[in-house]
């Protein structure tokens, strides 16, 4: 059996195709988040005074289960990965306010209000 020869045309579509693939590896690996300066995700959870974890930093205790902690500056964003615990976030102080907002157990995200507690919940 011989092997098929390749086109001209052929050749240009593989290239192509190796291009496009390569731009999106390129991509997943970069993400959204790095293209905007967050820090690297790592194993646990953070909140972040300013957009795009930025600001002052609070490690969050995901080994801490439905206790409520009120913080002494507001967060803007966060990141989380843990396959076990997800942080549920509140307007008000004593967790509390109108509407919450959970993270999740793998999340990397400005938060669409400030939050100014919070409290661990299972995944």
């Amino acid at each position: 059996m011989s092997t098929p020869k390749l086109t001209p045309k052929a050749k240009l579509r593989g290239a192509a195709v190796t291009t496009a693939l390569a731009a999106a590896l390129i991509a997943l690996g970069a993400g959204s988040a790095e293209a905007t300066g967050w820090p690297p995700l790592e194993p646990g959870a953070r909140l972040y005074s300013a957009t795009d974890g930025r600001g002052a930093v609070t490690t969050v205790d995901l080994a801490d289960l439905g206790t409520c902690h009120t913080l002494s500056t507001p967060a803007r964003s966060m990141q989380i990965a843990n396959g076990a615990a997800s942080v549920v976030l509140y307007p008000g102080a004593g967790c509390t306010g109108p509407s919450a907002w959970a993270s999740g157990s793998l999340a990397q995200s400005n938060l669409p209000m400030a939050a100014l507690s919070y409290r661990v919940v299972p995944a």
